[in-house]
């Protein structure tokens, strides 16, 4: 479990990265909604990714003390999503929805880059 902890950091740490170049191109360019749609996807990817990691701490903790665990939060992970691409329905100018949907997408491919990154230093 410390390992994921490790995982997490790191993971925070690659997508604080993304969210400056984000923040940088949405002050910079003249694509605004894009970048704004970006950082509202990656935004909502990484409290995902959160919310995954505190439900996976308490699921180790419970099995450790005998409990049984009702649910390790998938439905409000998907409801934080619908949640985003909801807002960028409402307000079509200023957030783009493709965007969006790469943006909370971005947790995976950030955790796939890692591995192979990881995978080639071992």
């Amino acid at each position: 479990m410390l390992d994921l902890h490790h995982q997490f950091f790191r993971y925070r740490k690659y997508i604080f990265f993304l969210l400056s170049f984000y923040v940088i191109g949405w002050g910079f360019t003249s694509y605004q909604p894009v970048f704004l749609g970006l950082i509202l996807g990656t935004s909502i990817s990484l409290f995902n990714l959160w919310l995954m990691v505190r439900k996976h701490k308490q699921f180790g903790k419970a099995m450790d003390e005998g409990r049984s665990v009702r649910s390790l939060g998938t439905a409000s992970r998907m409801a934080s999503a619908g949640f985003a691409v909801l807002i960028s329905l409402e307000f079509p100018d200023e957030l783009h929805l493709v965007s969006v949907v790469i943006g909370l997408m971005t947790m995976y491919f950030v955790i796939m880059i890692d591995y192979f990154v990881q995978l080639l230093r071992t």
